[in-house]
């Protein structure tokens, strides 16, 4: 069973007085308010080119590039003029106004872009690891440091005039406890709810694969989904056997396949007043495309190599390796593409487009391997390398069936995903008001009741 992590009444301080600053609002009243300037300063050591190399990241806080998945180029040359920055430092970064201050878990160096700040003695660095990431932290800085000049970076003179509370250090230490145990619980429900997402996205695969591909076919003696009475070799090694009256068929015997182009952008008859929907990769993220945010002229759809394509065509992104890779999609409004997208026009011996997009969906990572054998640029999948994939075909009854159960099914399973991922949602909206509160004094974590896990 999924634990789930309920919220519970905190008591608050005895007495609280003005802070003096909207950000904070009242504040228990042996707090101090201090402005930032005297308890952190602005630290830069260099020369320390054989330190570790760090990012700086809004999730993980300062780290060492290697625990950074897509990490960035690294630098070359001299890193004399590179930061050192020790584990329990912050790092103001360009993004600060979105995210907050980061907090340096191990010693190293980092660009010299970004602004270091030590704490005095009898400060809890872990305390304010939290604060710096508050709701309310950021919202100081968005309103009383950016202003205006958002997107630029922070500087920390502006920063450093920024009220902090200051509670005692034994106080500090009892909240940033707290926080770490009771975040730490939520977070373990996170990931749970994100495991369960991802085994139900698994099983609706695997439902999907089992349909289109005949390994369960409609019984109707039993009502029920079930493996095939019949089966025939299908003459193709990886197929293997396939329900007796379905067939083995390349998408080309049944399909038109082609791509479109990309009007020379320096040619204003081509984009200048357009009205003409113009898609390009990024918009095949999707199974339905319900709109184009680029447009081209009628011009351009008569002298470039542009198809028109007609509402309810299967799209395909066949070049890249990021987000869009792989990526399905039926186009639900009449349009045009560019040459990294495929268009597949099929016949009458397909039910209905949708069908063959989750047969697309099933078989893509074979698509992409047999691209690649054909010498296709890495990454890319060709037109050719499309029409001559071979997939399975029952008949259009089934077909019909088939896809009546995967919409059915699909219903049942986003309706499961929704209801998961807005708990998650729930569950980091109360993170963050349990992290905001606690930092700022809304609650009174010496004598607050445990949360319950159930």
């Amino acid at each position: 069973m999924i634990k789930t992590v309920s919220k519970t009444t905190f008591q608050k301080y005895p007495a609280y007085k003005d802070s003096g600053v909207e950000w904070l609002g009242e504040i228990p009243e042996d707090w101090k308010a201090i402005r930032m300037k005297y308890v952190f300063r602005d630290y830069s050591s260099k020369n320390k080119p054989e330190a570790e190399l760090l990012s700086v990241t809004q999730d993980k806080g300062v780290v060492p590039r290697t625990w950074v998945e897509n990490r960035m180029v690294m630098p070359s040359g001299n890193l004399s003029s590179f930061k050192f920055i020790q584990k329990g430092d912050f790092a103001i970064s360009l993004r600060s106004f979105e995210g907050g201050l980061e907090y340096c878990h191990h010693d190293g160096i980092i660009s010299p872009a970004y602004t270091v700040l030590k704490k005095q003695s009898g400060l809890v660095d872990r305390y304010y690891k939290y604060l710096f990431k508050s709701l309310s932290f950021i919202s100081e800085i968005q309103t009383s440091v950016v202003g205006i000049r958002e997107g630029k970076n922070i500087s920390y003179p502006e920063l450093s005039y920024s009220l902090l509370p200051i509670p005692k250090k034994e106080e500090q230490t009892a909240i940033a406890n707290f926080l770490d145990e009771k975040t730490a619980k939520i977070d373990r429900a996170i990931v749970q709810k994100e495991k369960l997402i991802a085994l139900l996205k698994e099983r609706k695969q695997i439902m999907i694969q089992d349909l289109v591909t005949g390994k369960r076919v409609w019984n109707k003696e039993k009502g029920a989904w079930t493996a095939p009475a019949e089966v025939k070799d299908s003459g193709v090694a990886w197929i293997g056997e396939i329900p007796e009256g379905w067939e083995v068929k390349k998408v080309g015997y049944f399909s038109k396949i082609g791509n479109g182009s990309t009007p020379n952008r320096g040619v204003s008859k081509y984009w200048d007043r357009g009205d003409f929907p113009w898609l390009n990769s990024s918009k095949v993220n999707q199974e339905l495309i319900k709109e184009s945010d680029q447009f081209i002229t009628h011009k351009a759809l008569a002298e470039c190599h542009l198809p028109i394509i007609e509402k309810g065509t299967i799209l395909m992104a066949i070049t890249g390796e990021g987000k869009t890779r792989g990526k399905v999609a039926i186009c639900n409004i009449r349009a045009t593409i560019n040459q990294h997208i495929a268009y597949i026009e099929v016949d009458k011996r397909i039910a209905h487009n949708y069908y063959l997009l989750k047969v697309f969906e099933s078989m893509y990572n074979r698509l992409r391997a047999n691209s690649s054998g054909q010498g296709s640029t890495k990454g890319a999948i060709t037109c050719e390398a499309i029409g001559q994939q071979k997939v399975i075909l029952p008949p259009l009854e089934e077909q019909l069936l088939i896809l009546d159960f995967i919409t059915a099914e699909t219903q049942k399973y986003e309706k499961s995903f929704n209801i998961n991922k807005k708990q998650i949602e729930k569950l980091k909206e109360y993170k963050a008001t349990l992290i905001d509160s606690a930092v700022t004094g809304k609650l009174r974590v010496p004598s607050v009741q445990e949360i319950k896990v159930s």
